[in-house]
């Protein structure tokens, strides 16, 4: 039979095409194609009694002149298939988690050096301490390695390997450079020391410059961190403080002897760096370790006995700073053992600290009128929050139809009396929302009637907090029975790294593995056990 002319239709379009009965079907689904671009494999030509096969007989099927066949099949190549199987969060470790949502990198362990891990991965919770690093040129060797350390951090997506700065802080430290007892690695340090260590050696940082601001202090550490311990000595007849000066954070405490209740006050001073907890048999939270530690009985040379008295010591902090640290004192020395002991005592520890409870009475009556507003704004921008949430499920949710439309708008509809309440508009959510403004209208507002109540000294002292409320931003945690040994981890609150108040949850930092850690679940970290429990805190003051 000679060949004769057909059509075929595919994705709307007509083609003229000519088929051969004396050829096989192939030979015209390869025409199809040419004119298509539909590849055989997943082409359909449909015929009388189905769909074409490569071995169909064509007078079975009975093909005429001028017939139009329809094509089904998608042209050009499939989709190839992803070169990695897709993966739920779910199913996912650790490290692809941290790779999928976008996390911090973490740090290559060099040996026993976890210690300096976590204090590095902790400071990063001071956002203008990498400021102030990045913004110095004249920096001593630990802080400009400190700082190419960061920024080697910020540009990496995988661990790094802190070799330049752990060669520089054991040249700083040779206490860190110690070998272990066997002499094949190096020794196991402390975290605490270590974040002593770093803070002393970064006090020649340069100040952040604040525009519009002046201070008489020249250091970041000065401004943000540190302050000066003001020891004032009184007999218990004696109700009153002597302090020449005030500079950065001070602790005033009042020494008094019970043997010598006439002798004269005396003033000592003494920088410091953080606020000790101490940990005892019945010590049970946070706030009462510190009150314990700031109200000591000890033991010093008497000026008018002549010999060594008891003094009665009562400190309390005059200046607050922007980031207050507090060291856990898990390690202590046992006289039986002749070794250091770790106390793996249950301590809770707040989110949320309120410091005016452990400063002095002349910062109390500065800082309270804005405390107890910051808290009162605190409580209304949560009940905000939950309107507005509120409101975006009542608009978002489906709306059933009206059932009597004549009842609101027809001639019958009642005219309603004064004092009723019209129930046809929309529900308390939406008219909620509706009322509210922006909330950067509020939070300009809001910051307004703050700033009018902080006290001036305390407006112009940069670094200094001015609610004397603070978050938890970061913890230093201590793993193991041992004091000598164990592992240290860090966990800092994502809030603090991206800057965004919505992220709730934390971030874990154990050496180069880095996962997300949920926010209720810090109180696993208050000890009680062999399992990591909090040695370092960092609080940030609130802002306004």
């Amino acid at each position: 039979m000679a060949p004769f002319k057909v059509h075929i239709k595919h994705a709307g379009n007509k083609y003229d095409l000519e088929l051969d009965p004396e050829k096989p079907p192939l030979a015209f689904k390869e025409a199809v194609y040419r004119s298509t671009g539909v590849p055989i494999d997943r082409m359909k030509i449909m015929v009388k009694g189905g769909v074409l096969k490569d071995d169909s007989e064509w007078k079975k099927i009975g093909p005429k002149e001028g017939q139009t066949f329809m094509v089904v099949g998608a042209a050009g190549e499939l989709p190839k298939p992803p070169e990695e199987p897709m993966k739920f969060l779910e199913d996912m470790n650790d490290t692809e988690l941290a790779d999928a949502l976008g996390m911090p990198v973490g740090l290559t362990n060099l040996g026993n050096t976890c210690y300096m891990s976590a204090t590095i991965q902790a400071l990063r919770a001071i956002p203008e301490l990498q400021t102030a690093l990045s913004e110095s040129r004249d920096l001593n060797p630990i802080a400009r390695s400190l700082r190419d350390l960061y920024t080697t951090m910020a540009r990496s997506t995988g661990g790094v390997m802190p070799l330049s700065f752990l060669t520089v802080l054991r040249d700083a430290v040779p206490q860190f450079g110690e070998r272990n007892r066997t002499g094949n690695g190096y020794a196991q340090q402390d975290a605490e020391e270590c974040w002593t260590q770093l803070t002393n050696r970064l006090r020649d940082i340069p100040a952040v410059s604040i525009q519009g601001a002046s201070s008489s202090r020249t250091k970041f550490i000065d401004q943000y961190m540190t302050g000066t311990l003001v020891r004032t000595c009184v007999t218990l007849s004696l109700q009153y403080l002597i302090c020449d000066r005030i500079v950065c954070r001070l602790l005033l405490p009042r020494l008094s002897s019970p043997e010598a209740p006439d002798e004269p006050p005396s003033v000592s001073e003494e920088n410091v760096l953080k606020v000790e907890c101490n940990i005892t048999g019945n010590t049970n939270f946070m706030h009462s370790g510190i009150t314990e530690a700031l109200n000591q009985t000890v033991v010093k040379q008497s000026p008018t006995l002549g010999r060594e008295a008891t003094y009665n010591s009562h400190s309390r902090l005059s200046r607050l700073p922007s980031y207050l640290a507090v060291h856990m004192v898990r390690f202590t020395w046992r006289r039986d053992i002749n070794k250091k002991a770790k106390i793996m005592r249950k301590v809770k520890f707040p989110n949320e600290f309120d410091a005016l409870d452990i400063a002095t009475e002349e910062l109390q009556e500065k800082m309270r009128p804005v405390a107890r507003k910051r808290t009162e704004i605190e409580k209304a921008r949560d009940e905000r929050r939950k309107v507005r949430k509120r409101t975006r499920t009542a608009v978002t949710a489906p709306q059933p139809p009206s059932t009597n439309v004549d009842s609101a708008t027809g001639a019958n509809a009642e005219t309603p009396v004064e004092g009723d309440i019209e129930m046809n508009g929309p529900g308390p959510e939406q008219s909620a929302g509706d009322e509210l403004h922006p909330e950067e209208w509020y939070r300009e507002q809001e910051k307004a009637e703050l700033e009018a109540l902080i006290d001036p000294e305390i407006k112009a002292d940069v670094g200094a907090s001015q609610t004397g409320l603070y978050d938890l931003v970061a913890i230093i945690t201590h793993k193991g029975a041992a004091a000598d040994s164990g592992h240290y981890i860090a966990f800092v609150a994502r809030r603090a790294l991206t800057g965004n108040e919505e992220d709730v949850d934390w971030v874990k930092f154990d050496d180069d593995r880095v996962s997300v850690f949920p926010a209720e679940k810090l109180a696993t970290l208050d000890g009680g056990g062999e399992d990591s429990a909090a040695y370092v805190l960092l609080y940030k003051s609130k802002g306004l």
